[in-house]
C-alpha cells in the first residue's frame, strides 16, 4: 500500500525513530515502525492482521485503527478520490490501497 501523512509533523513522527521514541515511548515507537511496515506490505487494508486492525465508529467513522502499545493507536483514512464505498455508504476497506495517516497516539484521553 501507499502511505501518505496528514502533515509534516506526523510524517516525521512516523519516519524518524528518535522522534517517535520521544513522543510515544520505546514500546509504541517500535510497534509504530512494525505497523507501518505491515501497511506497506499489504495489498489492501483488509489484508492487515497484526495490531487488531478495525474500522472506527461514531465520530471517527471512516477511519481505521491498528493498536500500538498501551492505548496508543495508528489511525488512517483512505487516500482515494473518490473513496471506495459499499452500497450502504461505508468504506470498502477491501478496495483501499492508499492510506493517509491522520493520528498516532491515544485518542481515548
Amino acid at each position: 500500500m501507499e502511505i501518505a501523512f496528514r502533515d509534516g509533523a506526523l510524517k516525521r513522527l512516523c519516519e524518524e525513530a528518535k522522534a517517535a521514541q520521544r513522543a510515544l515511548g520505546t514500546a509504541s515507537a517500535r510497534k509504530l515502525r512494525a505497523r507501518l511496515a505491515d501497511l506497506r506490505a499489504a495489498a489492501c487494508v483488509s489484508h492487515l492482521v497484526a495490531g487488531r486492525p478495525h474500522p472506527l465508529k461514531g465520530d471517527r467513522a471512516g477511519e481505521f485503527s491498528v493498536d500500538l502499545s498501551g492505548g496508543d493507536r495508528l489511525v488512517f483514512v483512505p487516500d482515494h478520490d473518490p473513496v471506495p464505498s459499499k452500497e450502504d455508504g461505508s468504506v470498502d476497506w477491501d478496495s483501499v490501497t492508499n492510506v493517509r495517516v491522520v493520528f498516532v497516539g491515544d485518542y481515548h484521553d
